[in-house]
Parts: C-alpha cells; structure tokens; sequence
C-alpha cells in the first residue's frame, strides 16, 4: 500500500468514527421514547453482536485463550455494558449535545488510569488540563436552570459511562496487538453483550409496541455507531499511534451538536457550550502530554 493511500484510509477511518459516533447521541434521545435505557442498551448491543458474529464466521476469526477470557469479559463489561448502559440512563436527563461533551472527558480518566496502572508519565501540564477540562464539567452542570438536581444526576451518569469506556481503551492495546482489531472487537462487544440477556426479554416485549422510527433508531445504533468506529478506532491506534487516534474526540461533540440541533432541534444554553469549550481544551492540554491515552 503507498503512503498515500495508506494516509486516506486513515483519514477515511477518522471521519466514519467522527460522524457515526456523533450520530448515536442523538439517535440515543429518539429510541429512549419508546424503550427503557437498559432495554435499549441490551438491544443495541444484541444487533452489534448478532453482525460481529457473521462478520467472525466469514473471517474464519478463532476463539480468544482460555487465559484472557476473564480479562476480555471485564473489558467487554467496561467498555460496553457500563458505558452505554450508563450513558443512555444519563440522556433521560441531559441532551444529546451535552451528553457528547461530557463523554470527551474519556481521554482525561484513560491518562490517570495509565499513570496509576501502566506507569506512564502525567505531567503538571496534564494534571492543569485535567482541572480546566472539570471546571468545563462543572459550567456544563449550570447550563440547565430546570431540575438542577436531575440534570446532575445525569451529568454523574455519562461521567460513569466515560469511566468505564476510558477502562476499556487503557488496557486494551496488548490485546489488539495479540489478536487485531478487528477480533478483538468482536470478542470484546460479545463480551458486553453476555451481560445484558437479563434484559432481553423486556426488551423484545417493548420492541413490539415500539413505533418504527424508534425501531430504526435502534436497529441503526446496533449495527452502525456500536460496531464501526470501534473498528476504525481500532484500526487507526495499530496504524498512527493512540496518541494521534485522539483527534476523533476533539472533532466529535461539534459534530454531535449539529447532528442534535437538526434532529432534535436541541440548542444548548450558552453556559453549557463554554464548559463545552473550556472542556475540550483541558481534555486536548491533557491528552497532548500524557502519553498513550485514547478516546473514546
């Protein structure tokens, strides 16, 4: 492959998770009218895992080791069912918008977990990113004036599906050199997919009185923003580095905005876009100088 083809896959991988990942917030928003969170959380990931699974049969993909089972059901348990778990329970009480500008606080937990855990270096610099990118949470939480205390409880909730996305990219890196990324989705989305048949039945009972457009939502959730760009993710942090795959972040809550201004017609108060602001720089001051953290 010549590097000029190799750097507009590259760009290619970028955009697809840019644009698809700024889609699921607001398609969150419009499935959570007909379905409870943890039953859409449950179907969303019983779609992904339903394709990953045909996609491993004609990849001829093997099992992974007896040995990292538990350590790839932990990070299928962080990485999906808390995170989208969470952050859906988290769009009850916050837009769409606001949601996509809290998850970007993903970069900042990965950097601490791999300073605690991996050893890695978190300069003064960082720990300054780090408290800009909160004091940014904190104006985001005074952008409602309605329900501040619910408004709250689902600032918590999408900073606990941050949490866990930012455990699942932090360990993540032997393993995608062990297996490739493309199995090492399959196995962790599974994974995560495993603890969530508790919920099925529920959900397939909502799903038939469901309206079609909530239906759609769901199905597009499933097979688009949960499978693709973890894969082109994936696939950018084996070609660039985990470092550089981080510009996805930056990019992603703009276009998350946008995407909830025309869909849902979501405008958020001035308040919340300047934490928006202040948060994205602290996140973008944190993640240029630790080194080897990711996005979500």
């Amino acid at each position: 492959m010549s590097k000029l083809n190799k750097y507009r896959y590259i760009y290619f991988a970028f955009a697809i998770t840019i644009l698809l990942w700024a889609s699921a917030f607001p398609m969150i928003k419009i499935a959570l009218n007909d379905f409870k969170a943890e039953n859409l959380s449950a179907l969303r990931l019983f779609v992904a895992a339903f394709i990953l699974i045909i996609i491993g049969v004609i990849k001829k993909v093997t099992l992974p080791e007896i040995k990292d089972v538990p350590i790839i059901l932990l990070l299928g348990f962080c990485g999906f069912t808390v995170y989208h778990t969470a952050l859906s329970f988290g769009e009850y009480f916050v837009s769409a918008g606001v949601a996509s500008l809290i998850v970007s606080t993903t970069p900042i937990f990965s950097a601490l977990l791999a300073t605690y855990f991996l050893k890695e270096k978190f300069s003064k610099l960082a720990w300054f990113g780090s408290i800009i990118a909160f004091i940014g949470v904190g104006l985001i939480s005074l952008g409602d004036d309605d329900s501040f205390n619910i408004f709250i409880l689902g600032i918590v909730l999408i900073l606990i599906a941050s949490f866990g996305e930012s455990i699942y990219f932090s360990f993540q890196k032997f393993y995608l050199e062990k297996y490739g990324f493309i199995p090492f989705t399959i196995y962790t989305i599974i994974a995560g997919t495993l603890f969530m048949i508790i919920f099925l039945p529920d959900s397939l009972q909502e799903l038939q009185s469901a309206h079609m457009s909530t239906m759609l939502s769901v199905l597009y959730l499933g097979a688009f923003p949960t499978v693709i760009p973890y894969i082109a993710l994936a696939y950018t942090i084996q070609k660039i580095g985990v470092s550089d795959a981080t510009v996805s972040l930056y990019l992603t809550p703009a276009v998350s905005l946008i995407l909830s201004y025309f869909m849902l017609g979501e405008i958020p108060t001035f308040t919340a876009i300047i934490g928006g602001v202040i948060t994205l720089i602290g996140v973008t001051l944190t993640s240029a100088n630790a080194s080897d953290t990711i996005s979500m």
